[in-house]
């Protein structure tokens, strides 16, 4: 109903209401509009079905895991690698210890390994004191994906845990997923992320408590009962991934197009490199056939001898990178669509719906800033150069499901659009649509009631409004990484700062600030205007902007405030030994 209600707006908006008089103004906005519709569309369609596949037993021998009748008998073998660069040594030893904890109900070879790119004695001392590998190397090429290249090259395991340097997994961990690759063309699982650092907040009415334990703590709880929970200070940053992966990520099961995140995923050994063997094989015929034709150019022969073929052949093996997980600051995400787009083999990931880690978020906004421009620039790289819905390979559903993932990408182009409307119109009484009458408040008004409440439905009461507020503030940072792809820069690779950036950062908000103060001065100039009985300053109008300006306000509000936010000491969570849950 929600989108069926939203074609009839889209479809009102380009036949009906077109403002003539100001097409400069009315057709950005409608192109904007029409922009996000699809945007809700392919949102519609990845959370069409909950379906998946049932968890299973652990295997208890590696033939269990695999399609031919011919296999050795023999207990599985797991390498968990801890990848590292800069980060605290003493903050690798804690995921350490909780992966020499893991059980398994079966006899199992766990191996465990400190991937160490920054080349530190301390790490080696670390790992060598908690009787686990280091492994290391003499360049830092590929930078994530190289420093799991180089492992995979010195270790063995049939299925390879991947943790970041603050993973923390739970003894369980295994247990809960090694049973999905019973089905032998399972290449991956992916466990949801919980970031435990996230601080809790205080529930409003113990806040409002401050204002009278009788009058100000029943108003807070009356205002919960009428909003549901409300807590205070609860995860500035919107870190918490829970509608990513228990609501988003899961519901792609069903369309075998869940991808890889990195941290807490557990991978098969073959499909990883068999995949990049493939990839490999293909790059290096195309390198032959280019070297071909331009030896064909240069000597005038038609056909080269077998001797100069095998020759380009072995040249373009040995200039060619094997790369396991591709080279890129995404890895994860693109070593994800080769492996679903190898149809010859038929490669399934699975979202496992269970937490098994934890881990570190960001905690202050530089981090977070620089975490999530690399997803930013790194997606949008991927579909400039490698774009997934034009490779052969993945299915109609999977496409659907990639084409999600990178249109939200787009949204500050649009998203920009939505910021500036009501500030043009509050400042020059130009509406950028044919009226504000009844009839437009009859078309949006439907629609965006039925849009709240499939949402609500369809995310299983997961409230997205933090969602959504964080991705409209972000169109500054969205918009630098799509400039960054378009002119084509190289996207760095930063390391996410574990530890807490000191200071405020009023810098990296100056536009969401701007943005507010437009908004405030155009209402004070607006109402005034619409007082004074100025042309094109109606009460619908001024209804309808008031409200779209002020959602625009509330919508930066939270990352402005997350600039100069600083911890709590009251509610800070202590460093927990163990794999506690």
């Amino acid at each position: 109903m929600s989108v069926a209600f939203g074609a009839w707006y889209i479809v009102w908006r380009w036949s009906e209401s077109l403002n003539y008089h100001a097409l400069w103004f009315s057709v950005p906005l409608l192109v904007a509009e029409t922009g996000a519709f699809l945007g809700l569309v392919l949102f519609m369609v990845n959370l069409w079905s909950a379906e998946g596949p049932p968890p299973q037993s652990p295997p208890k021998q590696i033939g269990d895991c695999l399609e031919s009748d011919i296999h050795p008998d023999r207990p599985l073998s797991v390498d968990v690698f801890f990848t590292t660069y800069s980060e605290d040594p003493e903050l690798v030893r804690m995921g350490l210890k909780d992966a020499k904890r893991l059980e398994y109900p079966h006899e199992i070879d766990i191996r465990i390994y400190v991937l160490d790119d920054g080349r530190r004695d301390a790490m080696r001392m670390v790992a060598e004191q908690e009787g686990v590998g280091y492994l290391t190397r003499s360049d830092n090429i590929g930078f994530k994906a190289g420093n799991l290249r180089n492992a995979l090259e010195m270790s063995s395991g049939d299925f390879v845990v991947i943790c970041d340097a603050d993973t923390r997994p739970f003894p369980t961990f295994l247990t809960e997923t090694l049973g999905y690759f019973r089905d032998p063309r399972v290449a991956w699982v992916q466990t949801p992320q919980w970031f435990c650092d996230v601080p809790p907040g205080v529930p409003l009415h113990a806040v409002m408590r401050r204002w009278g334990r009788g009058v100000g703590e029943r108003i807070g709880r009356g205002i919960e009962w009428l909003a549901g929970p409300i807590r205070i200070g609860e995860d500035p940053f919107a870190n918490d991934p829970q509608m990513f992966f228990d609501v988003i990520q899961r519901r792609r099961n069903w369309a075998n197009a869940s991808f890889c995140c990195g941290a807490g995923s557990v991978h098969r050994r073959e499909a990883v490199m068999e995949a990049a063997l493939r990839q490999w094989a293909d790059r290096v015929e195309a390198a032959a056939g280019t070297d071909e034709r331009a030896a064909r150019r240069l000597t005038g022969e038609a056909v080269l001898d077998a001797s100069i073929r095998d020759a380009l052949l072995w040249q373009g093996a040995v200039e060619e990178e094997l790369t396991p997980y591709k080279f890129h600051v995404s890895e994860d995400l693109y070593t994800s669509i080769i492996l679903h787009s190898d149809r010859e083999r038929g490669w399934k990931s699975v979202l496992h719906p269970k937490v098994q880690s934890r881990m570190l978020s960001p905690n202050d906004l530089l981090s977070w800033t620089v975490q999530r421009f690399k997803y930013a620039g790194g997606t949008l790289d991927i579909l400039l150069h490698d774009n997934p819905l034009f490779r052969p390979g993945l299915t109609l559903a999977q496409k659907a499901m990639y084409a999600m993932t990178f249109y939200s990408y787009l949204s500050p182009l649009w998203n920009v659009v939505f910021l500036a409307a009501p500030v043009i119109f509050l400042f020059t009484g130009v509406p950028p649509v044919s009226s504000y009458s009844l009839e437009f408040f009859l078309h949006i008004i439907p629609f965006l009631f039925l849009n709240e409440i499939s949402q609500l439905v369809g995310m299983w009461g997961l409230s997205n409004a933090k969602g959504r507020a964080w991705h409209l503030a972000m169109f500054p940072l969205n918009l630098k990484a799509l400039w960054t792809v378009v002119r084509g820069s190289q996207i760095s690779f930063p390391v996410t700062p574990k530890e807490r950036q000191s200071g405020n950062f009023p810098q990296l908000v100056r536009w969401q600030i701007a943005v507010v103060i437009a908004t405030s001065a155009g209402l004070i100039w607006g109402w005034a205007a619409y007082g004074l009985g100025a042309a094109g300053y109606t009460l619908g109008a001024m209804i309808a902007n008031t409200l779209w300006g002020g959602s625009n306000m509330l919508s930066m509000l939270p990352m402005i405030r997350a600039a100069f936010w600083q911890p709590d000491p009251v509610y800070e969570l202590p460093v927990i030994e163990g794999a506690g849950k």
